[in-house]
């Protein structure tokens, strides 16, 4: 296991940084929110509450939240343009700075595509580098499932996104940061993870992570600082 001055260093010197969206990139839990709209909010946030702590496989947990919710087309379109995600402190700049040093930045979800495709928009991430799951609709907008050969239906999905695109882009420093035990699951294939709190702790993920911050401006110092240390080695050396 990488040291905290390792993973650091990683994270620095990243050439892809993964992040997960419910309760890391948005304050929300989107399949919460959505359920609280349809009138099972209660039921299925203690669903999320046992999948985000690791006693209930994602596969399961998502099935079951979604036989009670059953969205139609006309809720989830209401959902974002009334009640639109909120984005967590810090991500919009830890975003364009992670750009700016051609960094490429994937956001990798268990939750809807319709949703973390209208963050996706908001940070300026191109939507194929968005993996998330894709609802279906009968033609007259009923809920009909969801598309389960998505590898983020899968349980341990998002180690295998992260699989693929070392596989397809070849990168060797590759950081995934998110708040539950699916995404600490994700390293390895992640050559990195950095644990997020700002918006919910899961104790598991706390007491395990190397690197836990509860803040992205602590990722976007560490940025800062590695700006300034090449200023200066450009500038003496």
């Amino acid at each position: 296991m990488a040291t905290l001055f390792e993973l650091k260093d990683l994270f620095r010197n990243a050439n892809a940084v993964c992040f997960d969206v419910d309760s890391t990139v948005i304050k929300e839990e989107g399949i919460d929110e959505l359920a609280k709209f349809c009138g099972v909010g209660n039921a299925v946030a203690e669903m999320t509450r046992r999948a985000m702590g690791g006693s209930l496989t994602f596969k399961a947990a998502l099935t079951e939240r979604l036989a009670l919710i059953r969205p139609s087309r006309q809720q989830l379109e209401t959902l974002i343009s009334d009640h639109p995600p909120h984005l967590t402190k810090g991500i919009k700049e830890l975003v364009r700075k992670l750009h700016e040093r051609n960094v490429q930045v994937f956001l990798i979800s268990g939750g809807f595509r319709c949703i973390v495709e209208h963050v996706a928009n908001r940070l300026n991430i191109p939507l194929t580098n968005v993996f998330a799951n894709r609802l279906k609709f009968y033609f007259n907008g009923e809920y009909a499932g969801f598309d389960e050969l998505q590898l983020t239906a899968e349980s341990g999905g998002k180690g295998k996104v992260i699989r693929l695109l070392k596989e397809k882009f070849g990168f060797r420093k590759l950081v995934m940061i998110g708040d539950g035990a699916t995404d600490m699951e994700a390293c390895p294939p992640a050559d990195g993870f950095i644990g997020f709190g700002g918006n919910a702790v899961r104790q598991q993920v706390k007491d395990k992570a190397t690197w836990y911050i509860t803040d992205f401006d602590e990722l976007l110092r560490e940025l800062e600082h590695d700006n300034f240390k090449m200023k200066q080695n450009n500038i003496y050396f």
